[in-house]
């Protein structure tokens, strides 16, 4: 079941790139912005998360906290993040678990029987655990629009 505006959001726990469990519920009170890829070192997943790291400046200013999700390990997650000084949180859904919660997981990814990825999705969720702004798309080559990402953030109380 795919998740929609104004559900609330799925809670789910997954390690970080230091292999801490974290939880959503984690940030309860904090305005959250997950952003599903397919995966790390790949072309598209990587302009992405520099772009959100590069708007990160605009993220803190309206206690937006973001995270980055995709089905590599942990330890791929920290070798990404390192290489691009990704200065927010990459979560590891290898079990693929939060991906079926959210219902962003692409199966046959790029054609290929057996492989799954999360599909590049964006949620926006409250400070109450609410989602109040979803993007994803069957496309892995589509990128979501930051600005407008950026906007609902800020204008989201």
């Amino acid at each position: 079941m795919v998740v929609k505006v104004g559900d609330k959001a799925p809670d789910f726990e997954a390690p970080d790139t230091s292999l801490k469990m974290r939880k959503l519920s984690d940030f309860k009170g904090q305005k959250v912005v997950l952003a599903f890829f397919p995966g790390a070192f790949t072309s598209v997943c990587t302009k992405e998360m520099c772009t959100f790291r590069d708007s990160m400046a605009n993220f803190n200013k309206v206690n937006a906290k973001v995270i980055g999700i995709s089905v590599d390990s942990p330890f791929s997650l920290a070798e990404f993040a390192k290489k691009n000084n990704l200065t927010f949180d990459l979560l590891s859904d290898s079990n693929r678990e939060i991906s079926k919660k959210y219902g962003v997981l692409h199966e046959n990814f790029v054609n290929v029987p057996g492989l799954t990825a999360s599909k590049r999705s964006v949620f926006v969720i409250d400070r109450n655990g609410v989602v109040q702004y979803a993007w994803i798309s069957d496309d892995p080559g589509k990128e979501p629009n930051y600005k407008e990402i950026q906007d609902f953030v800020a204008k989201l109380n």
